[in-house]
């Protein structure tokens, strides 16, 4: 598809997130571009980044991700200790701060550390410069923090452009993460296709809510339904 057509079908329907409404990438990308195989195969990824909300997996799986890093509960960390959940953390530096240590603790426990920009910033429509600023910048911090060069990046409230994904492959970034399903204080809402988890879901969980719910309630809700869907929490990582 054209530069021209992309920008056409990304104004397509949005996808409720953890921190705002996002662009569906299957409008925007095509199908193909948005599936990734079991353990890392490619199915029809349309750049040199490919753009991943799903995995085409058999396992009976599917994988949390958190954005932003706003809520700091070291009862998080008890409870993705206690359980061995896999999680992944798509941190922002102007949200985490100075709370990087509590990210730190999460990747001794098992948590992986992904790159969710510098800033937040909306990306779509930013100039190169911008966009490869954003993401190489916070690639630089979590290298200097945590001491890796995160692979996956998620872009802020879900929304890119092609700009998005040149400036992400420059930056070493080797897939952009959206989901399928999302986990707030209204419980489980999905953007597209049958309405409860399927393997190879991505859920974001939100990262704070409205309600006084806790991110360690709305993580033990959603794994209920995981359970009640005879799913269990896979890394994302061995499979992207």
């Amino acid at each position: 598809m054209s530069a021209r057509g992309l920008a056409v079908v990304a104004l397509a329907a949005t996808l409720l997130t953890g921190c705002a409404p996002s662009v569906d990438p299957i409008e925007r990308l095509g199908r193909k571009a948005v599936t990734y195989g079991a353990k890392g195969t490619r199915s029809g990824a349309g750049s040199a980044v490919p753009v991943v909300k799903r995995i085409s997996t058999s396992d009976k799986v599917v994988f949390l991700t958190y954005d932003d890093g706003a809520e700091k509960d070291p009862r998080f960390v008890e409870l993705v200790r206690q359980q061995r959940l896999p999680v992944s953390m798509f941190l922002t530096d102007s949200v985490v701060g100075p709370g990087y240590g509590h990210f730190a603790r999460l990747q001794s426990v098992g948590a992986s550390i992904q790159n969710h920009t510098l800033d937040h910033a909306a990306l779509r429509g930013l100039p190169y410069a911008g966009q490869r600023a954003e993401i190489c910048g916070q690639q630089d911090k979590l290298k200097s923090r945590f001491g890796i060069r995160p692979r996956l990046f998620r872009p802020p409230y879900g929304t890119y452009d092609t700009t998005t994904l040149r400036a992400a492959a420059d930056c070493g970034v080797e897939a952009v993460v959206l989901w399928r399903a999302s986990m707030g204080d209204e419980g489980l809402t999905y953007g597209t296709g049958e309405r409860r988890l399927l393997p190879g879901d991505i859920v974001s969980v939100a990262s704070m809510g409205t309600s006084g719910m806790t991110l360690v309630e709305r993580t033990e809700r959603v794994l209920e339904e995981v359970r009640g869907a005879g799913l269990r929490v896979g890394r994302l990582e061995d499979y992207v």
